[in-house]
C-alpha cells in the first residue's frame, strides 16, 4: 500500500536548492512512500478575518491537498535563523479555522538546507516547535542537514555527489520506517 507524503519545500525561489533537493528525496523515495510536492507561494497571509464560509480560494485548494496526504516532509533553506515566513502561513493556514488542523497526527520529517556550513541548522529547529503544537510527531533521528548545497547540485538541479544521495535515500528509507512507527 502506497503512503501519500506532502512535500512542502519553505523556499520560493524558482531555482531553490530547497526545492531541488526535495525533488531529488522524491525520487529517491523508499518503495511505496509517494511524493507530492505541495505548493505554498500563492496563500494569501493568514487572516482569521477571511476565514469565512469563502476563505480564499489558495487556502481551500491547500487544505485539501493536504487532508489526503498521511504524512509531510518539510525541505527549508534559514531565513535570518528561522523558518521563512512563507512556510509559517503555510502551517498557518493549515492550522485553522481551529479545531479543523490538517496538520494533526501526521507524521513528519524535516531536511533543511543551505549553501552555508551552518546547514540551516536554526530552521530545522525552528519548524520543530511548531510542529509539536500542531501534533506532528516529528522524526527526530536521523537528522538532515544539508550545507554547502550549491556545491552538491550541477546546474540542472540534480545531485552530482552519491554520499549525498546515499544519505538522503537512507533518509527517505527511515522516514518510511517511521511513518509506519506512528500509525
Amino acid at each position: 500500500m502506497s503512503v501519500r507524503v506532502a512535500l512542502i519545500v519553505g523556499s520560493l525561489r524558482e531555482g531553490s536548492y530547497s526545492r531541488a533537493i526535495g525533488l531529488e528525496m522524491k525520487a529517491l523515495a523508499a518503495p511505496g512512500l509517494e511524493l507530492d510536492l505541495v505548493e505554498i507561494g500563492d496563500l494569501p497571509l493568514y487572516n482569521p478575518d477571511l476565514d469565512t464560509e469563502t476563505p480564499p480560494a489558495a487556502w481551500s485548494r491547500f487544505r485539501e491537498e493536504l487532508a489526503t496526504v498521511q504524512a509531510v516532509l518539510f525541505v527549508t533553506p534559514e531565513y535570518n535563523r528561522s523558518i521563512p515566513g512563507a512556510l509559517k502561513n503555510a502551517l498557518d493556514v493549515g492550522s485553522r479555522p481551529y479545531g479543523h488542523s490538517v496538520w494533526s497526527g501526521k507524521p513528519a520529517a524535516i531536511v533543511s538546507v543551505s549553501p552555508g556550513a551552518l546547514a540551516a541548522f536554526g530552521a530545522n529547529h525552528h519548524l520543530r516547535q511548531p510542529l509539536v503544537f500542531l501534533n506532528m510527531p516529528t522524526m527526530a533521528q536521523p537528522e538532515a542537514y544539508v550545507g554547502g548545497v550549491a556545491d552538491l547540485l550541477d546546474e540542472h538541479g540534480k545531485l552530482k555527489n552519491d554520499g549525498t544521495r546515499d544519505f538522503l535515500k537512507s533518509f527517505t528509507d527511515a522516514f518510511a520506517s517511521w511513518i509506519e512507527k506512528t500509525k
